[in-house]
């Protein structure tokens, strides 16, 4: 067989051949993968037991793997351990939360919480021995001015959910705490104001009596449509 001819490209190019696995074993890799996530949940009562700094950079690193709109890789993740940050930080977070469980318009947002029990108790900030928030950039500031990024939302949350992959890989808990508004984040971490918080990931073991609400998670039939 002929081999086909090289495309002109503008910019390198490198191949690209991974591995085309049996339709059994891909299926196999598929299904252990399902079950180890499907094991996953989101924690609110945590261990003090330390954390490798090794995890976090393993977790970003994950992270960094995600495609992203124009392979612009629009997040920076900032790992807090210093005891007193982190202090600052939840009372931050606790201020903006007890706003917004005062506020008497949104029934219907405090209603879908409920069944979680969730307040604006954030003790488990102080309890972590990580907090790692991850900063969405608008634009990067380059020699000739602002660079603006495409797509920033859906290319921060791919590499979220990697983040969050890789810490229940290696027996770690997490949470997605989106306190709102969360500009105090740039500040106590002194980000630039090209950044934004996107999402605050408390990091660490789960408590020994940890507790997590009974849910169910959305059949096959309400989330995939065949055509």
């Amino acid at each position: 067989m002929t081999a086909p001819a090289p495309r002109p490209h503008a910019h390198p190019f490198v191949p690209y051949t991974p591995p085309r696995l049996p339709p059994a074993e891909g299926l196999r890799r598929g299904q252990e993968l399902f079950e180890h996530l499907d094991g996953r949940r989101s924690v609110r009562f945590f261990s003090s037991d330390p954390v490798p700094r090794e995890a976090i950079e393993l977790a970003v690193r994950t992270a960094n793997t995600a495609p992203s709109g124009a392979h612009q890789q629009p997040w920076t993740f900032v790992a807090v351990a210093d005891p007193d940050l982190k202090h600052r930080i939840r009372l931050a977070a606790e201020a903006e939360e007890r706003a917004f469980y005062g506020r008497e318009d949104i029934p219907q947002w405090h209603g879908a919480l409920s069944r979680l029990e969730t307040d604006a108790n954030k003790e488990f900030l102080d309890v972590v021995p990580w907090i790692v928030v991850a900063f969405a950039q608008k634009y990067r500031v380059t020699d000739t001015g602002k660079q603006k990024h495409y797509y920033v939302n859906e290319s921060v949350g791919i590499a979220c959910g990697m983040f969050i992959t890789a810490l229940h890989t290696m027996g770690l808990a997490t949470l997605t705490h989106t306190p709102n508004p969360m500009g105090f984040l740039t500040k106590l971490l002194e980000r630039p104001s090209s950044e934004r918080p996107y999402i605050l990931f408390p990091v660490g073991y789960p408590a020994d009596d940890c507790e997590v609400p009974e849910l169910t998670r959305k059949p096959l039939e309400e989330a995939l449509l065949w055509r």
